[in-house]
């Protein structure tokens, strides 16, 4: 694997390296490690899963840690270093609430984001409830066409400090980036889907939940940086 990961940093800083194949083997290089994360801690898991289990799990979080909760993510800082799309380590009915904020439009649809639902349904005790934040994609779509100040405003609360930003010049480029975030960035995951109230309450109902309905926002448990053009549903289970 390190092998592998070497060679294709070499290819990457070759500078015969197109751009087309610049972008596909950085993806590569990512997948690679985030690869070697989710089997380093496979092997510590006996049959794969977390015993005890945490009654209260953070999926994705990245830095933003909440008191009382575990903290599943395949990148570091986390408590356990684990890819969802490949599944939940958690045996059945063992968690009472599962987090996410900003996370499920960085996984594949249908595939993954159809699994990781399932999953979820499938670790929670019965009442459960899973709580997700994603961007608003109705929320940005009926602002369209946007006066200039109000698409200044979400450069300047989504995008003050990314390079990206002398590359949205319209509000229609806004509008890509919400829904294809950093395709083309090395360091930011690229949004794959878009959600709204009706696709969220779709997806987890499908998955099995009883009920979806909108999540009051709670700063001690979400990142207030996130609460603006957002959409929180809890699915109860």
């Amino acid at each position: 694997m390190s092998n592998l990961r070497a060679q294709l940093d070499q290819i990457l800083n070759s500078p015969a390296t197109t751009h087309g194949l610049a972008r596909t083997l950085r993806a590569a290089v990512k997948e690679v490690e985030l690869h070697r994360h989710h089997q380093a801690s496979v092997a510590t898991l006996p049959n794969g899963l977390l015993k005890p289990g945490p009654a209260k799990v953070q999926i994705g979080g990245g830095g933003h840690r909440i008191d009382g909760f575990f903290n599943i993510d395949v990148v570091p800082p986390a408590d356990l270093l684990w890819d969802v799309r490949e599944g939940i380590p958690l045996a059945d009915a063992s968690a009472e609430t599962i987090f996410s904020e900003h996370f499920l439009e960085h996984i594949d649809y249908p595939r993954s984001a159809k699994c990781y639902a399932r999953e979820a349904h499938r670790v929670l005790t019965p009442g459960g409830q899973l709580i997700t934040g994603v961007p608003d994609a109705a929320f940005v779509l009926s602002q369209y066409p946007a006066p200039p100040d109000r698409a200044t405003e979400m450069i300047e609360r989504w995008y003050a400090n990314r390079q990206c930003r002398g590359d949205i010049n319209t509000y229609l480029d806004l509008i890509n980036y919400v829904f294809r975030d950093q395709d083309d960035d090395p360091t930011y995951n690229p949004h794959y889907w878009a959600y709204d109230l009706e696709k969220l309450a779709q997806l987890f109902s499908e998955a099995g939940f009883r009920t979806v309905e909108p999540w009051t926002f709670d700063p001690a448990t979400a990142n207030p940086k996130r609460q603006w053009a957002s959409v929180y549903v809890t699915a109860t289970k």
